[in-house]
């Protein structure tokens, strides 16, 4: 077999096992060929969301407060805490335009926050958003 025709047949193999289903790919691969390789899992995106939220806050001066918000329908509301119960939800604590302490449930895809640095008035301490993330099993 020429050098040609061996790599016209691994190609072959790997577009067949590629469009496979992936139970046959294992069996192929206890048959002795080579399969597609596995897809890597999603990205954790509560996780980066939270990463990026933190870095944000841990970059400010002792005068400085990060300010979050998150509109929701009619609702605007300034988050003051950032819970993950999931890799794919979050659940959104803070204050609305009445002043009343409200939560938003809602999936990390549908969530656009609004991050700003604002100063604080002198002898104010500044606000710190509050991040939960409980561990969870791999």
């Amino acid at each position: 077999m020429s050098f040609g025709q061996l790599t016209k047949q691994l190609a072959k193999e790997a577009l067949l096992d590629s469009l496979r289903p992936p139970d046959a790919a294992a069996r192929s691969e206890s048959l002795g060929t080579v399969a597609a390789p596995a897809a890597s899992p999603p990205d954790n995106l509560a996780a980066i969301l939270i990463a990026q939220v933190q870095a944000m806050q841990n970059g400010l001066k002792d005068d400085q407060e990060l300010v979050v918000l998150c509109t929701a329908g009619p609702e605007t509301l300034r988050v003051l805490e950032i819970f993950a119960p999931s890799k794919r939800l979050l659940v959104l604590t803070g204050i609305d335009s009445d002043r009343a302490v409200t939560r938003l449930i809602s999936p990390v895809e549908s969530l656009q926050l609004v991050c700003k640095t604002m100063s604080v008035q002198a002898g104010t301490k500044p606000a710190r958003i509050r991040f939960i993330t409980p561990k969870l099993p791999a």
